[in-house]
């Protein structure tokens, strides 16, 4: 996507996995939400969506460093295209479906070092327990932590973006327009470091219990 003043937002390669209508290799593995529209057609949704909500300053908001920001946008565009058909990525434990969870140890790609996680197989939930997103939240990094984080694992950075400040690195689909907790497991994937797959922050114990409290209530869905 080339550059202009217009363009606050691209897609990072680690973000690809989320498109199969315009990376289907990338996407074949990835057990997680997909995107029903192209890569393209979602930077410019969310492109236009800053410029017209107030630019930069009021549609990003904070993330867990100075280097993420989030941008919540509705989950049907401006002309009615549902952007993610897929549930709601989370579910609630209950005694009714603890027995259905499933663990394994997962790295995202093969630079990084696999962590133990815990899921619900998608399909052993019946769709009538599922919720419909009504909001993205799209998760962003900096240019310059792209490029730390490249530099790290020695992934070549896409020349095009170099004047384009923000990159999406995730889209979770959810049903409120604010930022739900991190996996713990993610946090402390982040504070490996970049040469293991993570973004280098140190974990905020405060934060981190949080998370806690939130995820042993709850956990991802996956196919």
């Amino acid at each position: 996507m080339s550059s202009s003043n217009s363009v606050i937002v691209t897609t990072d390669q680690f973000a690809f996995r989320q498109f199969p209508k315009t990376h289907a290799e990338t996407s074949a593995t990835y057990g997680g939400s997909k995107m029903s529209v192209t890569c393209e057609a979602f930077e410019s949704i969310c492109n236009e969506y800053i410029s017209a909500n107030g630019a930069s300053d009021a549609c990003l908001k904070e993330g867990y460093a100075p280097f993420c920001k989030h941008i919540f946008i509705p989950n049907t565009a401006p002309d009615g295209t549902i952007l993610c058909e897929a549930d709601v990525n989370f579910l609630e434990v209950t005694p009714e479906n603890e027995s259905l969870l499933r663990t394994e140890y997962e790295a995202r790609n093969e630079k990084e070092l696999p962590v133990l996680t815990r899921y619900f197989p998608s399909s052993s939930i019946p769709k009538s327990e599922l919720a419909k997103p009504t909001f993205l939240d799209v998760i962003l990094y900096s240019r310059a932590q792209i490029i730390k984080e490249n530099a790290a694992t020695s992934t070549p950075s896409d020349p095009s973006h170099t004047d384009i400040p923000w990159s999406i690195v995730s889209i979770k689909p959810q049903t409120v327009d604010y930022e739900l907790p991190m996996n713990p497991i993610t946090a402390m994937r982040n504070a490996l470091g970049e040469e293991h797959g993570g973004s280098g922050k140190p974990i905020d114990r405060e934060e981190y219990m949080k998370a806690v409290e939130f995820w042993k209530k709850h956990a991802v869905l996956k196919e």
